[in-house]
C-alpha cells in the first residue's frame, strides 16, 4: 500500500526550505502591510476608475497572496534532507540520462523540484510529464510520456546516479 502523503511531499535542501520560508514569513507579514500602504496611498489619489497605480497595487496584492499560498502548500508538504534514492532506480534527487526514441543525442538531467533551481544542470520536475513516467523506471527501460503538444515520446533510461552538486 502506497502512503498517498508521499506523493505529495516535496523534497528541499534546508538552504531551499529556510530561503522559501523567509520568503514566506515577508510576504505574509511585512509584504502585505506594504502592498496595503501602496494601495491607500493610491486610493487617495481619487476615482479609482482612472487610477492606473490603484489597479496595479491591487494586481500585486492578487499575485503575492497566490505566491503565499504557493509557498504555504510547498512548505506544509516539504521535507528536508535527501529522498530515498537508490543507484540506478530514477527518482528525485537523481541525475538522470536519457535518450529519446529515434534520436542518439543523450540528456542529461537533475529530477528535483522547481525550488532547487540553484542548480548548475537543467531541473526537471517529478511532477512534469517526463518526470512522472521515468519515476521509479530502472536502467535500460522505457517510459512512454504524453507532451504537452498532445503527441507522445519515449524515453530510455540510460543512467539514474545520485545528484553530488557542483
Amino acid at each position: 500500500m502506497v502512503d498517498s502523503r508521499e506523493e505529495n511531499v516535496t523534497w528541499l535542501t534546508q538552504e531551499a526550505y529556510d530561503r522559501l520560508k523567509a520568503e514566506f514569513e515577508y510576504l505574509s507579514g511585512p509584504g502585505r502591510v506594504d502592498i496595503a500602504k501602496k494601495i491607500e496611498a493610491a486610493r487617495e489619489e481619487g476615482d479609482l476608475k482612472e487610477n492606473g497605480g490603484y489597479h496595479a497595487a491591487k494586481e500585486e496584492q492578487g499575485k503575492m497572496e497566490g505566491r503565499i499560498l504557493q509557498l504555504r502548500q510547498l512548505l506544509d508538504n516539504a521535507r528536508v534532507g535527501e529522498a530515498p534514492r537508490t543507484e540506478g532506480v530514477v527518482g528525485p534527487g537523481m541525475t538522470v540520462t536519457i535518450r529519446f526514441a529515434g534520436d542518439d543525442d543523450e540528456v542529461t538531467f537533475l529530477l528535483a523540484s522547481r525550488e532547487e533551481s540553484g542548480a548548475p544542470i537543467d531541473v526537471y520536475s517529478p511532477k512534469s510529464p517526463l518526470g512522472s513516467a521515468i519515476n521509479g523506471k530502472k536502467i535500460g527501460e522505457k517510459a512512454t510520456y504524453t507532451m504537452p503538444n498532445g503527441r507522445t515520446n519515449t524515453v530510455e533510461i540510460l543512467e539514474a546516479v545520485p545528484y553530488i552538486g557542483g
